[in-house]
């Protein structure tokens, strides 16, 4: 529980009702619908460590999965494909291969024929639960039509069917994570964010330590955000903004996306949410957004791709586009945070570099979401009262493919 921790009371005097949310009783936040949600959001810098260790106990593994691939796809439904997005471009720098992000339901639909063609190849399958049929359909459709395609499962549920069907296949590796991963809420909060630590150690292989001090420095910038600006982004999120823009390059594209589905998933669809890049967002999607438009940006470090947001940023400001801002990064320039914006400073990341910086962005996502749910007077732990969306996507019939794809050799 939060109740015990010190900043609670700092926090309780900048933010009364924030502080009353984070430290009630289990009972309390089970009654308020928020048990889960809460306690996964903020277990997240705890279970970096966990993930971080575990991925390095079964090094070898990886390393024979990997060992004589040519191509590397990243594969996942929902927030498990953006997982791909956001460690797809360090993953390709360190290996020096050719990395894709290809989602489930295309390979699925798709089979081997999307696949770069080049053999032999490795296939990263990642999920919270392991059940979404078509991240199980996909794999199974591969497995039958491709021979030369090595698979890796990365799954929070052991007891999901990637992780049990696929278990002792020939051609399959699978790796399940620690058990508090898996998350309960209907959101993804920190299945999302250890599976992209978990995929990440991919291209840091020969550098473990490398690794476990990224995990490390990762989690204290975690704490930090946390206990700085909880309330801040509470009192964001209790302004009535009509709908809000993520915006990020890079790596932070995916932490992009995902944030986007947190604020849809979270309020069930009564906050629309659009994820772009900065220099992306002039092409008509500077159209979504208006005077009543939450403006989320993640700052890169890069001097040249900062320029861009900046610019950008201030393009905004001379448009009087948008309610108000939350900036994210590292030195914040003072010039592009405007009144009532929230400019929220972490050290240490430019030290760490963009690419591996991802799921910092996510967790500023997952807070604003998850007090926008609040505020929504909804449930976090299951915001679809209607039932619209469930926390593992129903089973649907799986059409089987057409006997002309043959078989590769």
């Amino acid at each position: 529980m939060l109740s015990d921790q010190p900043w609670l009371q700092a926090l309780a005097e900048a933010h009364p009702r924030a502080a009353q949310i984070l430290s009630g009783s289990a009972d309390e936040q089970r009654r308020g619908g928020y048990l889960h949600t809460l306690h996964e959001i903020f277990q997240q810098p705890s279970t970096w460590l966990t993930t971080a260790k575990q991925m390095i106990a079964v090094s070898d593994q990886l390393a024979s999965v990997l060992a004589d691939s040519e191509t590397l796809v990243l594969s996942g439904s929902g927030s498990s494909e953006f997982v791909g997005q956001c460690v797809r471009a360090p993953l390709q720098r360190d290996l020096g291969r050719f990395v894709e992000v290809i989602s489930g339901g295309t390979l699925l639909a798709y089979g081997s024929e999307v696949l770069p063609p080049v053999r032999p190849g490795v296939v990263v399958s990642l999920g919270r639960s392991g059940d979404s049929p078509e991240s199980v359909g996909a794999v199974t459709r591969l497995l039958e039509s491709d021979i030369n395609i090595q698979h890796l499962v990365i799954t929070c549920n052991r007891r999901g069917a990637m992780a049990v069907k696929f278990r002792d296949q020939e051609n399959v590796q699978v790796i399940t994570l620690d058990e508090a991963t898996n998350d309960r809420s209907l959101v993804m909060t920190s299945s999302f964010t250890n599976l992209v630590l978990a995929s990440r150690f991919l291209g840091l292989l020969k550098a473990p330590e490398r690794y476990r001090q990224l995990c490390g420095n990762l989690s204290q910038i975690a704490e930090e955000l946390m206990r700085g600006y909880c309330g801040a982004l509470a009192s964001v999120a209790g302004q009535r903004f009509g709908r809000v823009v993520f915006l990020g390059n890079g790596s932070r594209q995916g932490a992009a996306r995902e944030s986007a589905l947190k604020a849809l998933e979270m309020t069930a669809g009564a906050v629309p949410a659009l994820c772009e890049s900065y220099l992306g967002l002039r092409h008509g999607p500077m159209s979504f957004v208006d005077r009543d438009t939450l403006i989320v940006c993640f700052l890169s470090s890069d001097k040249v791709l900062r320029a861009y947001e900046s610019d950008l940023i201030r393009e905004l400001d001379q448009k009087k586009l948008g309610l108000l801002k939350v900036i994210v990064g590292e030195n914040i320039p003072g010039d592009i945070v405007r009144e009532k914006s929230v400019a929220v400073e972490c050290p240490g990341l430019a030290s760490i570099g963009d690419d591996d910086t991802p799921v910092i962005h996510a967790v500023v996502g997952q807070l604003l979401a998850f007090f926008r749910c609040l505020e929504e007077g909804l449930h976090p732990d299951a915001p679809s009262q209607s039932g619209v969306i469930n926390r593992v996507v129903p089973s649907f019939k799986l059409h089987v493919a057409a006997p002309s794809d043959g078989r590769s050799a």
